[in-house]
């Protein structure tokens, strides 16, 4: 055990003109192998980590202005890059409009 509590880096989009509106759908975007959903098994991959889920943990530690990279990330996730999308084990806005 490295800390006695866990904080986690969450992204979400929405789909809402107005994300401030309290009637607004909050979508996350899964990582491969960053724990969240608690019914999926963990993942196992060994002697190796996925870089960017990796990097996630340590984020949280953090802040944003620490983790400049995080901004970039998410500015990629708006765009809907194909790349960084490949990095990610769910795109809540596939096959529709980005958030």
């Amino acid at each position: 055990s490295i800390t006695k509590e866990r904080t986690e880096v969450v992204l979400q989009g929405t789909s809402s003109l107005d994300p401030n509106d309290p009637a607004a759908v909050w979508e996350e975007y899964e990582f491969k192998c960053k724990p969240g959903d608690l019914k999926r098994r963990p993942c196992f991959i060994t002697p190796y980590h996925y870089r960017l889920d990796w990097l996630m943990w340590f984020a949280a530690f953090q802040t944003y202005e620490q983790n400049e990279w995080i901004i970039h990330l998410a500015g990629k996730l708006l765009a809907q890059d194909e790349e960084i999308l490949s990095l990610m084990a769910t795109n809540p806005f596939a096959g529709r409009e980005p958030p």
